[in-house]
């Protein structure tokens, strides 16, 4: 099996992903950066997230402000509540999350809800120390994850923001009102978040700036079995954990053995489920885990973890919490704004609940570069399977050998090609090599110019996860590419 290491090691030496300021002894931890390879990755899975769940689900996309005022957390209940346990060494203070580390160093599964005097218990009991210098820790605190930031000269007070979402909540008034909303009304966005994590690890999977793509769902909390989109899902399967129990079954039976509790949140999960089977990650080693109270998010009165297996572990992706009127609610009494609408198809006036979909796309890229990984060990390549497109590169065009009549046509090939893929032009080393290097970061096909395409204006169309060779005529490359290529 494919492991963190292997990816890490892919990652950096294909340009998918690698540290930022690297060049630096102080550069922070917990900011990476994408490189070519991975900014390909990434702006080929938001479109297919746009295709999948936005356009089919007819939901809207804004583009929000990272920095807002501290109003908006102040009632959102970040500032109060966004907090992660800390303990700090009393001789060299060393700090680490203080649940992690009990976690990490007596093998227990505490919550992200424990209270400090319960870790203060633990550290005690277990007699835990310092990893750095042995002594002993001082009391736990809570650390609010927050960046705060000043702006102009006064330095009024805002934070970037934690989340995505909140700029849907404070614009989705103004939104219902232009785009003649009925519920439920569902608005998307995308965009970087920042939480000043304690302890930031593993590449992409714990960041302190990191991408977000969130959906929340305004609906009639009286009207949540009345969706008749739903009958279009109620096939889908849906494998979910509750209290270590595992149902795999179909939505609708789902909703029937209330598993889920109602067709909204069901019809979501289901478009969530299709999306991620599209994404090449092995949907066996998914499910959606049901949380506990002491696990939920302050704001949440159900949530599901959309969550897949890796070699790390069962890992988060996406977070789907129903959020009832939590937001809307803090927003109206802080702002004093009404922020109540008619729900047009029963004509009540209602302050809508939420239900959200959070992904993480970051974690989502590792995931589906650690599912899609494999070694043939018979033909001795390492070989990145992505579905074709998400490929950060369409295809390759390489000349069989430095022949001036090779380059001539390839570069033709290259500049028709150009204007519709991504295509990468590689006649430097052997033939094998260069299927080698493009198998690694992902390359579906591998177009050769070679002596026949001299006298019959073919070329070979080489498959990467097949090896498989046919040859096609020049004119009809476009239309191969196009036809494999759809979504």
């Amino acid at each position: 099996m494919v492991d963190y290491d292997e990816i890490i090691k892919l990652s950096l030496e294909r340009g998918f992903y690698f540290p930022s300021s690297e060049i630096y002894s102080d550069a922070p931890a917990g900011f990476w950066e994408y490189g070519p390879n991975g900014v390909g990755i990434k702006n080929r899975f938001m479109e297919l997230w746009r295709k999948e769940l936005v356009r089919k689900d007819g939901m809207i996309e804004i583009d929000g402000s990272q920095i807002m005022s501290k109003n908006v957390f102040k009632a959102s209940g970040h500032l109060n509540n966004f907090s992660d346990p800390v303990i700090m060494c009393s001789k060299c203070n060393h700090t680490l999350r203080a649940d992690k580390y009990i976690n990490e160093k007596i093998g227990s599964d505490i919550t992200e809800g424990v209270t400090n005097e319960e870790i203060d218990i633990m550290i005690k009991r277990y007699d835990l120390l310092c990893p750095k210098c042995m002594s002993k820790f001082n009391s736990s605190e809570k650390f609010n994850m927050m960046f705060k930031v000043e702006i102009g000269p006064n330095k009024e007070e805002a934070y970037l923001r934690p989340e995505t979402c909140q700029t849907i909540f404070v614009d989705f008034s103004r939104l219902f009102k232009i785009f003649r909303g009925k519920l439920p009304f569902a608005i998307a966005q995308v965009g970087k978040s920042f939480r000043n994590e304690i302890s930031p690890r593993q590449s992409l999977l714990r960041l302190r700036e990191f991408y977000q793509a969130e959906i929340e769902i305004f609906c009639n909390p009286n009207h949540l079995d009345k969706l008749s989109k739903f009958e279009e899902l109620n096939g889908t399967n849906l494998i979910i954990e509750i209290d270590s129990q595992v149902y795999e079954l179909s939505a609708e039976e789902a909703v029937k053995k209330n598993i889920v509790p109602n067709k909204l949140i069901a019809y979501y999960l289901c478009l969530l489920t299709l999306f991620y089977e599209k994404t090449g990650i092995n949907m066996k080693k998914t499910r959606f885990r049901k949380l506990k109270d002491n696990e939920k998010a302050f704001y949440a009165s159900i949530a599901l973890d959309f969550e897949v297996h890796t070699s790390l572990g069962w890992l988060e992706l996406v977070a789907c919490n129903y959020r009832s009127d939590y937001d809307l609610k803090q927003h109206s009494l802080l702002s004093k704004k009404n922020m109540e609408v008619i729900d047009p198809e029963n004509q009540e006036k209602i302050l809508p609940h939420v239900f959200e979909l959070s992904l993480g796309i970051d974690r989502s890229i590792y995931a589906i570069l650690e599912h899609s990984f494999f070694f043939d060990d018979q033909n001795k390549r390492r070989v990145l399977g992505l579905k074709p497109y998400l490929s950060p590169i369409t295809v390759g065009v390489l000349p069989l050998t430095k022949n001036q009549e090779f380059e001539s046509i390839s570069k033709k090939i290259y500049k028709e090609l150009i204007r519709n893929f991504d295509v990468y032009y590689d006649a430097s080393g052997s033939i094998g090599r260069r299927y080698r290097r493009l198998e690694e970061i992902g390359v579906p096909y591998a177009i050769t110019i070679d002596h026949t395409s001299l006298i019959d204006n073919t070329v070979t169309i080489r498959d990467r996860d097949t090896m498989k060779q046919d040859r096609i005529l020049i004119e009809k490359i476009k239309p191969f590419l196009n036809e494999n290529l759809d979504f």
